[in-house]
């Protein structure tokens, strides 16, 4: 039987064991230093972050830290513990009495946390603190937050708590308010790569920096994951460990070659796209993979040219470092931003697609056919270069005049045919005299009109608009001739409506020898005037000729257009203006 001590993978061997041994967490352990110098320890501490940033190593630090009496027996919490006292080694190697871990996602209950409760009242048996390390902390129910909360609130002494989460918002208020909080950053890539480095010299393991770089993006910020990753790659190698190992071991392209594909798109050539994309699932790369690192170059060559110290990333080689500046110098936003949103689409696509490689060639298809279409801005653009100037006044812009409701009323006065006053009178010569100064409002049959319209009365509009030919107007009297659309009481209805909204009588006659045109039928003469005039624009002919389906949905004239973009636009500041001036 062999005496050799059992292999331990890097992850648990290189485990920090003091605060010192912590990466990326200076904030925290600068805080705890802090409370534990001022003898202000709290009683429950909630530790949240990504997975693999240190949340539970760092429960475990702080119950040894709690702990710790020192080598001689007689020291105090300290956040430098010693670990060599029995309390540290106990704790480090998970077996202390007094120190219970508990995994939530699989003690989910009331039952589970009853058994805590009724724990807490019993002292230490040999430690300063009964110490409980819940991690997962948010798998709890609500009942078992519920039966909690009092014992959380008003502990023992000699009980301290400490939660471990991945989900912080699904933590209940009640109990994040009665927990000191510290959020665990992700480790920067310049941190991660040292701690790597250290790790690989540690262990004699010769690994190429570009390696150590893939793994480090591949990590996206835990310690664990990249740990675990290194191990694997160690293994991997199996002595000396490169760039290429490492992309094969993850299933990565290469990424020169993936900006390679990228170019490819961008000049649309389709056919060398397609056999680049099939030489790298050939060398063992995934076709989700490959897109994902394709959305990845859209969204850092963006990046790069609205902050271009974004280029300056450790994870990143020299040579990538200035095509990726290159790309980001030409490529218009407009492209990087369509690029990016038919990667989001592709990435749908293959992941429900039975056949992924079939289902990533579509989508490079389709990539490369749209890459030399212009953008609408340089569409319009090479229209207006490729037409006459457009003839209609100044401006060269298509005019559109508001219309009025309806003309003037005529001035020949027929005989009534019908009279319905709005009072109580059937006859408009025994209605009293009007009070002329209170419809002084109401000059013209347009300021009735937008009087029905201010009341919201849309049947009542609808009805003027479209049954109602204007025979003559005086403010108070209104003579018309219905239209085939006019119901039957719309005069007896409009004057009875007038008189509650002005307080005044209105006299309503009906008479059968208009002619003049109705609102609706104003209105729709001036729109088909105006459509018939955009479609004769050569600008709009040029476009049906290059898009034959294309519709007219909307006619704005230039001033409109202008109205809406200084409405839309920020209020310019005065640069002088200094906000202490009025203190």
């Amino acid at each position: 039987m062999s005496d050799q001590p059992a292999y331990q993978v890097l992850a648990r061997k290189y485990r920090p064991e003091t605060f010192a041994d912590l990466v990326g967490q200076d904030a925290m352990v600068r805080t705890l230093k802090n409370a534990f110098d001022a003898d202000r320890i709290a009683q429950a501490f909630i530790m949240t972050g990504i997975r693999g940033t240190g949340k539970t190593t760092t429960a475990r630090i702080i119950a040894k830290g709690m702990n710790c009496i020192g080598p001689d027996g007689n020291g105090g919490p300290t956040t430098e513990p010693c670990g060599v006292c029995e309390h540290c080694t106990a704790i480090m190697e998970g077996r202390h009495v007094d120190v219970m871990e508990m995994d939530a996602a699989s003690r989910t209950g009331v039952g589970d946390i009853r058994e805590i409760i009724d724990s807490v009242h019993y002292r230490a048996a040999s430690a300063r603190y009964k110490i409980y390390i819940i991690d997962e902390v948010h798998m709890l129910s609500k009942n078992a937050f519920n039966a909690l909360l009092k014992t959380l609130e008003e502990p023992p002494e000699h009980v301290k708590f400490i939660f471990a989460t991945t989900e912080i918002r699904q933590v209940p208020v009640t109990v994040l308010s009665r927990c000191q909080r510290f959020d665990l950053r992700r480790i920067e890539p310049e941190i991660m790569i040292a701690l790597l480095r250290k790790i690989a010299t540690a262990e004699s393991a010769e690994i190429s920096d570009d390696a150590l770089a893939l793994i480090t993006r591949a990590a996206e910020g835990s310690a664990r994951d990249a740990t675990s990753l290194l191990d694997q790659a160690i293994s991997h190698g199996a002595g000396e460990t490169t760039a290429d190992q490492v992309r094969a071991m993850l299933g990565l392209a290469d990424r020169g070659r993936v900006l390679d594909l990228f170019d490819m798109i961008l000049r649309g050539e389709a056919a060398a796209a397609l056999t680049e994309l099939s030489a790298q699932y050939a060398d063992g790369a995934d076709p989700m993979a490959i897109l994902r690192d394709l959305a990845e170059v859209a969204h850092w060559v963006s990046v790069i040219k609205i902050t271009p110290d974004a280029a300056e990333d450790p994870t990143v080689s020299p040579d990538e470092r200035t095509r990726g500046q290159a790309m980001a110098s030409s490529l218009p936003m407009r492209v990087m931003s369509r690029m990016w949103q038919m990667l989001l689409k592709a990435l749908e696509e293959v992941a429900m697609a039975p056949n992924s490689m079939m289902a990533a060639e579509m989508a490079i298809i389709r990539l490369t056919h749209v890459a030399d279409l212009p953008t609408p801005d340089e569409l319009v653009k090479k229209l207006q270069d490729s037409t006459p100037p457009p003839t209609g006044g100044p401006g060269g812009g298509l005019r559109h005049t508001p219309t009025a409701p309806t003309d003037q009323a005529t001035s020949t006065t027929p005989a009534p045919t019908h009279s319905a006053p709005s009072g109580p009178s059937a006859s408009a010569a025994n209605a009293p005299e009007l009070a002329q100064d209170a419809l002084a409002h109401y000059a013209l049959f347009e300021d009735v009109v937008e009087l029905i319209r201010t009341h919201r009365d849309v049947k009542l509009l609808v009805e003027v608009e479209t049954g109602l030919r204007l025979v003559s107007y005086q403010p108070g009297r209104i003579e018309f001739t219905p239209s085939d659309a006019a119901p039957n009481d719309l005069a007896q209805r409009l004057g009875s409506r007038l008189q509650a909204w002005t307080g005044n009588r209105w006299v309503v006659t009906v008479t059968a020898d208009g002619t003049t045109a109705t609102i609706a039928e104003t209105r729709d003469a001036k729109d088909l005037e105006v459509r018939k005039e955009a479609e004769t624009h050569p600008m709009v002919q040029a476009v049906v000729a290059a898009f034959p389906k294309a519709k007219i949905t909307e006619i704005r004239t230039q001033a409109e257009a202008e109205q809406d973009a200084m409405a839309d636009a920020l209020p310019e500041v005065d640069e002088e203006w200094d906000p202490f001036d009025d203190a």
